[in-house]
């Protein structure tokens, strides 16, 4: 039986000079790697001993054992970062910032609310919150309500405009999406919808 390994080795003089060795997979017989594009197997003691100078390069080096992943975190972000762009864009005809589209979002999907707990849910200050609630009444994207209980608060409602702008920019963005995903191949698509499930998951933690 064979159990993947898959360990790239560094440079260290377990490394020669110009050759490329990774360990593939464990056999009865010790390793299997491949060296430069060739494979060879290696006594199970050989192996031991390059996965321990492997292992103590790493501790020895912490950076470089990190850096991997802090490369593929920002290499994310960076590419989150894009693909939300180019979604607002293709919904940008309404010129509706971000955190307005946020406060809409929310009322839709919540329903009617103060400005009060609009703030503290979005994580702003009641302040800017009103200021956004400002601009948005003038565009007719909300409405001030009486409060059903409490007379001297008033609730923000989104309007019927309000209503179909977003779905407006909805729609939009999920056919610039769909239409961007349609010219990846199977792979590819299989690959991206299993990272929004990941995504999502990380999202809700």
């Amino acid at each position: 039986m064979k159990h993947l390994v898959g360990i790239m080795m560094p440079q260290t003089g377990m490394r020669e000079r110009g050759a490329n060795v990774l360990i593939g997979w464990t056999t009865a017989r010790g390793v299997l790697v491949r060296k430069n594009g060739r494979q060879h197997d290696i006594d199970s003691f050989t192996s031991k001993v390059i996965l321990q100078v492997y292992l103590s390069f790493c501790t020895m080096n912490p950076v470089m054992s990190r850096k991997p992943l802090e490369t593929s975190v920002i290499d994310l972000t960076q590419a989150l970062g894009l693909l939300v762009r180019r979604l607002r864009a293709a919904a940008a005809a309404d010129e509706v910032s971000l955190t307005e589209s946020a406060v809409m979002a929310r009322l839709a999907r919540e329903g009617p609310a103060t400005t009060a707990d609009l703030a503290r849910a979005e994580g702003m200050k009641p302040q800017s919150m009103g200021t956004t609630i400002a601009a948005l009444e003038e565009m007719g994207m909300v409405e001030r309500k009486p409060h059903p209980t409490d007379g001297r608060q008033v609730n923000i409602e989104l309007t019927a405009k309000g209503g179909a702008v977003r779905k407006s920019r909805k729609d939009a963005k999920r056919t610039w999406l769909a239409q961007a995903i349609s010219q990846l191949d199977e792979h590819e698509r299989d690959t991206l919808f299993q990272a929004g499930e990941i995504i999502r998951r990380l999202a809700e933690k």
